[in-house]
């Protein structure tokens, strides 16, 4: 396995007690009256326990309502999920969610049997037994939402288990899967045009976070999707700050990144297993609670570290980008990639994982030319149809070019997306403290000259120590002093001409070969600039100075004010022994932004209390009154 190699495990069984989630759910009465003419509106704010619809939720949700297909694009925490568990809640039967990914699936079905919701999911982590219970609870419709993957659906038992049971709508969920053209595709997906003959009348939902204009063309084509509307939302994540860096001792970088975020939970993403457990380890021996996450992990370790991110506070999860998919934790605070991902859809959809209750967040990205090089290799080596292979090519440039780019970041990754904003967003790294650009023209003839003239047979170091006048060992035993290109590079010092050579590399002028020492070549794109044809604009190489907040152990929530942080720490605790008790993580009791609602209303009743967003009835039922206590307590 190389350094960079993706690393893909299977999903992990859920880390609760799924016979006991069972058998929980079948006491539960429907959550909304079977007489009762509620509206969309209605179930917002009585089940989910909002006041109102955000973007275009609530046209998504009387489209499916009304039993019309529908192809939905919304950013990670957006409230994709909504669009169609309440229509699932407002049609007769029972709503059927394909997913790939069995801890979303639990996560999900969790966090719905918190809000009263008959929610199950089928997969073969569930003893038989309980399997046998879910499905008789779903012929005798006593299941308002079923979670399937597609392999057990169109490749098992799903679809005899499903068979005359009424459905009162099918969501396809990360429908991006099933596009040749997006960023994870996943040839289960392929045989889901199924669904419209095995279903015929049931209204079907395709939704993802991610797909450009091409991918999203293809999904209503392989999905056979009837006339479907579509609805598209900004892709903008104004909560998340995004920074990007170049590489320079990145364990350092990663810890200075960490010191700002001490009491957080957070993810970082590294490329190689190797790099998780280094990583995992160096953090831990700082006083960090790290944890490594990767496919070579025993199942019962890696469902056991999931545990732990899902139910404590400030666990680092040190992992490849086999975890985070279908983990519905809305308090990450940060996302840090160690290595870089594979496309900006991809970085997108990770980052995404971060700040999904609103607050703020942040992801900070390291790459080197090290990463760039591999990453190319990783495409070239690749068994990909041609076709296939093209497409990541492609979207590997648009990622590269996207690391060097001088203006507003958030603003070149929405244009991506096919979204397009004015001024700048004021919260990247590029808007904090813009960038100077130069031209860098004669640098690039110099450094492509210094290239040729050694015989494209050395790497960077070598190349640059002849470009700056060095006289080293190497230099003089090679006679590479002689050369007319020796000393020619004043203009600019080691750390200079580092970021030019990855600037070239990254923009397709120079290659550098991973299977023989990183040696530099040309390639024909670099001939325009090296015979003056073309002008080649660059970033300047300046040091970054992290950010800290000082030393110390900063609690979370730094923004609290430290009149109200008693409260907050008794609500807090609060939320954590109502959570033990239940045995779920603290997130399905009340989300931070929820906390923070009650923490600002103080409500002394019942009533004020479920004015709060985030309140429905069957928590107000369940928590009301201890939460009250606690306000209580606090405040006499």
């Amino acid at each position: 396995m190389s350094e960079f190699e993706p690393d893909f495990p299977a999903d992990d069984p859920p880390s609760f007690s799924p016979a006991s989630a069972a058998a929980a759910s079948e006491a539960l009465p429907r959550p909304v009256p079977a007489d009762a003419k509620w509206t969309p509106e209605d179930v917002l704010q009585h089940v989910f326990g909002y006041a109102a619809f955000r973007g275009r939720q609530a046209e998504v949700i009387a489209t499916a309502v009304a039993g019309r297909d529908a192809l939905v694009l919304m950013p990670t925490g957006a409230g994709k999920s909504l669009c169609y568990q309440i229509p699932a809640l407002l049609r007769p039967g029972t709503g059927l969610v394909i997913s790939p990914l069995i801890a979303l699936m639990a996560d999900q079905v969790l966090a719905l049997k918190a809000l009263g919701v008959r929610a199950e999911f089928l997969n073969s982590t569930l003893p038989v037994e309980v399997q046998r219970s879910i499905v008789g609870r779903l012929r005798r419709g006593e299941l308002d939402l079923l979670y399937l993957a597609p392999e057990r659906l169109l490749g098992g038992r799903g679809a005899a288990e499903l068979a005359e049971v009424p459905l009162s709508l099918i969501a396809i969920d990360e429908a991006h899967c099933v596009s040749l053209w997006g960023h994870d595709f996943r040839v289960d997906y392929l045989a889901l045009h199924r669904l419209a003959e095995l279903f015929p009348g049931v209204p079907r939902m395709a939704l993802t976070a991610t797909a450009d204009l091409r991918s999203r063309e293809e999904i209503a084509e392989r999905l056979a999707l009837t006339n479907p509307a579509r609805f598209v939302t900004s892709f903008d994540r104004p909560n998340i700050h995004y920074r990007v860096c170049v590489k320079d001792q990145a364990p350092r970088q990663l810890e200075a990144f960490l010191a700002e975020h001490i009491g957080e939970s957070g993810i970082v993403y590294c490329g190689s297993r190797r790099r998780v457990e280094e990583t995992a380890e160096r953090l831990a021996g700082h006083g960090y609670q790290a944890l490594p996450y990767h496919a070579g992990l025993a199942p019962e370790v890696r469902a056991a570290h999931q545990d732990r991110f899902l139910r404590e506070e400030a666990v680092v999860m040190v992992a490849t980008v086999a975890f985070g998919m279908g983990i519905d934790k809305p308090d990450v605070r940060f996302v840090v990639h160690l290595d870089p991902p594979r496309s900006l859809e991809a970085y997108y959809q990770e980052t995404g994982r971060a700040g999904r209750d609103g607050l703020p967040a942040e992801s900070m990205l390291l790459y080197g030319l090290q990463d760039l090089t591999w990453m190319r290799e990783m495409v070239e080596q690749s068994e990909s149809p041609p076709e296939r292979k093209r497409v990541e090519r492609d979207k590997l440039e648009a990622l590269l070019a996207w690391f060097e780019r001088p203006d507003c970041r958030r603003h070149a990754l929405l244009e991506y997306f096919g979204e397009t904003r004015e001024g700048a967003c004021g919260h990247c790294d590029n808007c904090d403290t813009p960038p100077e650009t130069f031209d860098a023209s004669v640098p690039a003839q110099k450094i492509m000259s210094a290239i040729a003239r050694t015989g494209q047979r050395f790497g960077a170091g070598h190349v640059i120590d002849v470009l700056l006048g060095k006289q080293t060992e190497r230099v003089a035993s090679l006679g590479h002093a002689e050369l007319s290109v020796f000393g020619i590079g004043g203009e600019l010092d080691a750390r200079g001409w580092r970021g030019v050579v990855r600037q070239l590399v990254a923009q397709g002028l120079v290659q550098s070969d991973p299977e023989n020492f990183q040696v530099l070549k040309l390639t024909e794109a670099a001939r325009p600039v090296l015979r003056g044809e073309a002008r080649l604009v660059l970033r300047k190489e300046l040091a970054r100075v992290a950010r800290t907040r000082g030393a110390g152990t900063a609690p979370a929530a730094p923004d609290i004010d430290e009149t109200d942080r008693p409260l907050w720490e008794a609500l807090r605790q609060c939320r954590r022994a109502l959570a033990e008790a239940a045995g779920v993580p603290p997130y399905v009791v009340f989300h931070d932004a929820t906390l923070r609602g009650i923490l600002a209303a103080r409500p002394r009743t019942l009533g004020a209390l479920r004015a709060v967003s985030g309140v429905g009835d069957a928590k107000l039922e369940r928590y009301g009154q201890a939460f009250l206590e606690v306000i209580e307590d606090a405040l006499d």
